[in-house]
C-alpha cells in the first residue's frame, strides 16, 4: 500500500530565525485534497557526557513551558552544519567540556506529526574541562549528577525533555 502524500503547494505563513511555518496544500494517500501544517526547523544536536561517575546536565528556563528544564547540552544546527561538530561545540559552550570524540547514538524525530526537525543524539568521551561560554542571552546552570540520583529522577518522572530521555535510555541500557 502506498501511503505517500503529494505536495501540491507549499504556503509559507511565517519565516523566522529559528523556524518557519507552512500550511501546505496536499493530496493524501487516497488522492483527496487536504492541508498539512508544518513547522520547518534546521534540527539540533545534543550530547550526553559522563566524567568520574557523574552525568552532565544543564538547567535552563524554557519560556514555552514556563519552567526550568533539566537537559543534556544541546543546540540548533545551522544550515549545513555537521551535527557531531555542533554537539561538541554545545558541550564546550554550555558546560565547559572539550571532549575528545563523540559517538552518534540516534537520530530522532521529536514530533513527526507537524515538524521536520531531526535531533542528533550523541555521547561524548574523554576530554578536559575548559571555560564555558554560553551564547549571548543564554542563561543556564551546569549540574553534575550521580547515576543513582538520575535514575531516581527518571522513576519519578522529573526529567521531561525528550532528547535527554532518549540519551539516558541508551546510557542505562548500555550499562
Amino acid at each position: 500500500m502506498d501511503l505517500t502524500e503529494k505536495t501540491v503547494n507549499k504556503n509559507y505563513v511565517y519565516k523566522g530565525k529559528i523556524l518557519s511555518l507552512r500550511c501546505d496544500d496536499v493530496l493524501d494517500a487516497g488522492g483527496s485534497p487536504c492541508k498539512r501544517e508544518i513547522v520547518e526547523h534546521s534540527g539540533g544536536a545534543c550530547v550526553l557526557y559522563e566524567a568520574e561517575g557523574k552525568l552532565l546536565f544543564v538547567k535552563q528556563y524554557r519560556y514555552a513551558y514556563g519552567e526550568c528544564v533539566l537537559e543534556i547540552p544541546a543546540g540548533k544546527l545551522e544550515i549545513g552544519e555537521d551535527p557531531e561538530k555542533a554537539a561538541l561545540r554545545e558541550l564546550q559552550e554550555e558546560a565547559g567540556v572539550k571532549a575528545e570524540r563523540a559517538e552518534l547514538l540516534y537520530v530522532i524525530y521529536p514530533s513527526p506529526g507537524y515538524t521536520n526537525e531531526r535531533i542528533y543524539v550523541y555521547r561524548a568521551y574523554g576530554g578536559e574541562r575548559v571555560h564555558a561560554c554560553p551564547d549571548e542571552g543564554e542563561f543556564l546552570e551546569t549540574l553534575w549528577m550521580d547515576k543513582a540520583e538520575v535514575k531516581a529522577m527518571l522513576a519519578r518522572g522529573e526529567i521531561k525533555d525528550s532528547k535527554t530521555l532518549v540519551a539516558l535510555l541508551r546510557y542505562f541500557l548500555d550499562e
